[in-house]
């Protein structure tokens, strides 16, 4: 399957290595499995690390380090996408249209935003449901 890894998951994986989070990032991430995040995961990264954990951003290379050596890395494609008006926040719409593009089986978030958007392609889940997923 391949999975787009959103940025909330990307940060708590990148800040706890022994949470729900990290343990389905390793598995999007890990073979059957392709894991995939867009350019703007990657800059939202930095911008949230930048702001918030000041502290932990030698923890963030480490993590990208390793991160960009198992996951493809997209582009967001300029052609809006019909399914992402169902996305109420706005920057939250370029995730969806990369992953769309990347043809992605799953959107793997903790994101209200995609979780509560009733899109179903990619299926989107959070990290337990992705856990428990065969």
């Amino acid at each position: 399957m391949r999975i787009l890894v959103d940025t909330n998951i990307l940060i708590s994986a990148a800040i706890n290595p022994n949470g729900t989070p990290y343990k389905a990032y390793l598995k999007a991430v890990t073979f059957p499995n392709k894991g995939i995040i867009c350019d703007q995961n990657i800059e939202e990264l930095w911008r949230i690390f930048n702001r918030k954990f000041p502290t932990k951003i030698s923890m963030l290379e480490k993590f990208l380090a390793y991160s960009l050596s198992v996951i493809e890395v997209v582009t967001i494609p300029e052609t809006e996408e019909e399914t992402e008006k169902l996305i109420r926040d706005v920057m939250d719409r370029a995730i969806l249209r990369a992953a769309i593009n990347a043809k992605a089986d799953i959107l793997l978030t903790g994101d209200k935003d995609f979780l509560e958007s009733g899109v179903t392609n990619p299926c989107v889940m959070t990290a337990a449901e992705f856990l428990e997923k065969e």
